[in-house]
């Protein structure tokens, strides 16, 4: 397990630093902590965007953070444990739907702790839950992509209705990617066939070989325009779209400068923000715990960017998303969370 920081050291002298029975909010502790996802830093996307949020809480609000990157899903009750004990945080942040398990388990057992939980929701009365409408941003690079093959010949695309997309897993999340960008592209394209797989395996977030596999499987199927939400395995996805020299979107974060020839779009669901609001609001003592915020169009908390991109992108294309945008935050246009 790789544990950053000061979390091994908080957790031996925990017992001096928390007084049992005392509510820890801002006074007590003017330092954070955040429990990375499976993949750790360097996914170029959900956990570098969520370490980036903290970083800017520490530069703008001078409140420090301790981090751990955990090895594999079992590692996150020990490290929740571990954080809890040391008594040193306002607020202990916990980012992806695979730590639910854990945070079910220990949240209760330590009710004068606050809990952040990105991606997930536990109805416990010290968790405030963040979640993403992440089918509404895929709902508009589905159109894109869509918009994009109306003129195939202009980007080097078979003349086809076919789209691909990668999950990092087959589970409620993931689907909501799929079904947002099948959605999005099918109201462009009504004869649109997305093909959707999955990693899958021990390693869906962080494995690039298979993800590459999958990727190169749908492009030899004629999809030759492919959509990741996998994580850290979507940076395989791009070496495909190199290797194969088909277009891909990315996801999280703007992932398009990571080869500007063959990203045109990148989805971006914005969980920066909300771990720096998390912090702030931690250390003011506003967190909003046991409730769930959730972010769409609309709050501005998932969106889209073609920004970086070397792919000619032309104003007609991006002025019929942004139309859509606005139907999706005017509630004109509601986006499917589920596959059909």
């Amino acid at each position: 397990m790789r544990k950053l920081l000061h979390v091994l050291v908080a957790a031996a002298i925990g017992t001096t630093l928390m007084t049992a029975g005392t509510a820890l909010t801002a006074a007590a502790s003017e330092k954070a902590a955040c429990i990375l996802g499976v993949g750790g830093l360097g996914d170029q996307g959900y956990n570098d965007l969520v370490f980036a949020g903290m970083t800017q809480a520490k530069e703008e609000l001078g409140i420090d953070f301790d981090y751990a990157e955990p090895a594999q899903i079992s590692d996150f009750e020990m490290i929740m444990r571990d954080m809890c004990d040391s008594g040193s945080y306002s607020v202990i942040v916990c980012v992806g739907f695979d730590q639910l398990d854990a945070l079910t388990k220990v949240s209760p057992d330590y009710p004068d702790q606050w809990f952040a939980f990105i991606d997930g929701v536990v109805e416990e009365p010290n968790v405030a839950n963040y979640n993403c409408k992440e089918h509404e941003g895929s709902f508009l690079v589905g159109a894109l992509a869509a918009l994009m093959k109306q003129n195939a010949s202009s980007y080097g695309l078979s003349d086809n209705h076919k789209y691909g997309f990668v999950g990092a897993m087959d589970n409620n999340l993931i689907n909501s990617f799929a079904a947002g960008y099948k959605a999005g592209a099918g109201i462009i394209d009504p004869d649109a066939e997305v093909e959707i797989q999955y990693v899958g395996g021990d390693n869906p977030f962080s494995d690039t070989t298979t993800a590459k596999e999958v990727a190169m499987g749908e492009f030899n199927k004629g999809c030759d325009i492919i959509f990741h939400a996998a994580g850290g395995s979507g940076l395989g996805v791009f070496a495909a779209a190199k290797e194969g020299d088909f277009i891909a979107i990315g996801c999280n974060s703007n992932q398009n400068v990571l080869d500007p020839d063959h990203i045109a779009a990148s989805m971006q669901k914005k969980v920066d923000t909300a771990a720096y609001e998390i912090v702030r609001q931690a250390s003011e003592g506003t967190l909003p715990v046991g409730k769930t915020t959730t972010l769409g169009i609309a709050e501005d908390g998932v969106g889209y960017t073609v920004e970086g991109t070397g792919i000619d992108i032309p104003d007609e294309i991006i002025e019929k998303v942004e139309d859509l945008k606005e139907k999706i935050a005017s509630g004109e246009i509601t986006v499917p969370e589920e596959l059909e």
